[in-house]
């Protein structure tokens, strides 16, 4: 096999658009590894089986990728919300059996487009409250919680014949920067790390995860001055020969800065994560026919300088091969006809032999819609709310989750007032004025965290009837004065309608 075709055979590109320009086919089919999708290449489901039928129409194997986390992280669900609850949600229902259920069903709304291999799922014990990246992606803040979720998620998502990938090791819970614009460091010991951070991936391989994806995050007990990525110690001493795992080791994207301020240049990166140990390289989201070619010709260079062993290229395009081989799909997947079901929409029950996948909850067979409302915790009383303001405070998006439509405002019912504000830009006295004696309910992401909010909530709790609905990761801040708080552990779509429900405010 010739230098070109290897290295290709290690890549995971990107294109924009609905429809794969003629140079990503043609790559797929000169052995490019695959292609990872993002909301920008999904409209519909016609339109999405037709891409990736085009795609495996070049090569039957090819590998199509996507991070579909459900939660606050859709691509599916990019334009009105996911219709499930995320991790945060699925691990405050406390059943790994739930999750399983959730995983399998996003599984097959994922094989019935076309797609068959999923960046996910996050399986970080996120213990930093103001953790900026993870935080409701997460399953919780106990090691073994999440051991158990991730299990159940690896399960749920292989059984539906979608290649699922345990990300970000070793562990990206504890950390206070984005690894999309910074070098994250975790100061932690090696027997912290076995204690806290590692267990869920010792999980993940338990179940048979096809692959590991790896963080960003710099170590220095264990990576020295290098993120995991450019690790051997992390991904050959740690990973493969002390943890045992045989899949395949997968980057997060190169173009983030965590990796490409390191490596002087998003495709710098790839020699150095390859011959750190990882077997297929996620390139990022802006990646066009020269960065493909630019990293092609950088690794050849590298193989031939020394900087890596042809083994070593040859052991990664083996590896990334073995998961095409795993994922690709039966003959009557889609090949550009109609796809056998929808994206799912949250009147959409499982109707399928996996009669397990549908939850009856007071007569509403929805399974999203069921575990956002299991996960729902309250504290104090819930006034009655009939009529009442529903002020959703805006939050920032991260990177990862991207400009997807969340919280409570679309389920609403007309008889309830609603303002989308800044906390930052707003008085207490404004929304009191506003409120006009009605009770004012306060949705929001980490309000903890959110600039002016903990202000304006605690103000408004002196003069008003108020009820606090956190849709982020919750801290310990609890506002004085107010009525009740309620914690979604997420603002999917799927959280933001049961939110509604529980307060009687749903249209």
């Amino acid at each position: 096999m010739n230098l070109r075709r290897l290295v290709l055979g290690t890549l995971l590109a990107a294109f924009d658009g609905p429809t794969p320009p003629e140079w990503a086919v043609d790559l797929v089919a000169e052995g490019l590894a695959g292609h990872v999708l993002f909301g920008f290449n999904v409209v519909d489901v016609d339109q999405l089986a037709a891409l990736t039928a085009t795609l495996r129409f070049a090569r039957p194997d090819v590998l199509i990728g996507i991070d579909e986390e459900g939660g606050d992280v859709t691509r599916l669900g990019h334009r009105d919300g996911s219709p499930y609850p995320g991790n945060g949600a699925l691990g405050a229902t406390g059943d790994p059996g739930l999750t399983e259920r959730i995983y399998r069903s996003i599984g097959r709304d994922l094989a019935a487009v076309g797609i068959n291999f999923n960046l996910a799922p996050s399986v970080d014990v996120n213990t930093v409250s103001d953790n900026p990246i993870i935080g409701t992606r997460s399953f919780g803040d106990d090691p073994a919680r999440v051991a158990a979720h991730s299990a159940a998620a690896v399960a749920g998502l292989q059984a539906a014949g979608v290649a699922a990938c345990a990300k970000h090791f070793p562990g990206h819970g504890a950390t206070v920067a984005d690894s999309h614009l910074e070098l994250p460091i975790v100061e932690a010991p090696l027997d912290v790390l076995r204690a806290r951070d590692l267990p869920p991936f010792d999980a993940a391989i338990k179940a048979g995860t096809k692959s590991i994806m790896t963080a960003h995050i710099r170590v220095p007990e264990l990576t020295g001055d290098v993120p995991a990525t450019f690790s051997h110690a992390a991904l050959v001493t740690l990973l493969r020969e002390e943890m045992g795992f045989t899949g395949a080791i997968v980057t997060d994207a190169l173009e983030m800065q965590g990796a490409a301020r390191i490596a002087g240049g998003t495709a710098k990166g790839a020699a150095l994560a390859l011959a750190a140990g990882a077997d297929l390289l996620c390139i990022g989201a802006d990646v066009d026919h020269a960065l493909v070619e630019e990293i092609v010709a950088d690794v050849i260079a590298a193989v031939h300088d020394g900087r890596l062993p042809l083994s070593r290229l040859e052991d990664a395009a083996a590896r990334a091969a073995e998961l095409a081989a795993w994922a690709a799909l039966p003959a009557d997947c889609p090949t550009g006809t109609a796809p056998p079901a929808s994206v799912p929409s949250e009147d959409r029950a499982a109707d399928d032999a996996a009669a397990s996948t549908e939850i009856e909850t007071d007569g509403v067979a929805n399974l999203g819609l069921a575990a956002a409302r299991r996960a729902i915790a309250i504290e104090g009383e819930v006034p009655p709310l009939a009529g009442a303001l529903v002020v959703q405070l805006e939050s920032p998006s991260t990177i990862a989750e991207g400009r997807v439509p969340w919280g409570m405002y679309p389920h609403v019912a007309a008889t309830a007032g609603t303002m989308r504000l800044a906390a930052s830009a707003t008085s207490a006295a404004d929304v009191h004025a506003a409120a006009d004696g009605r009770p004012i309910v306060i949705a929001g992401r980490n309000l903890h965290r959110l600039a002016g909010a903990a202000e304006l909530v605690e103000a408004l709790a002196t003069t008003d009837r108020v009820v606090v609905v956190e849709m982020g990761w919750p801290s310990a801040w609890r506002p004085a004065g107010v009525a009740a708080f309620l914690t979604t552990y997420g603002a999917s779509r799927a959280n933001g309608r049961a939110a509604a429900e529980a307060l009687g405010l749903a249209a």
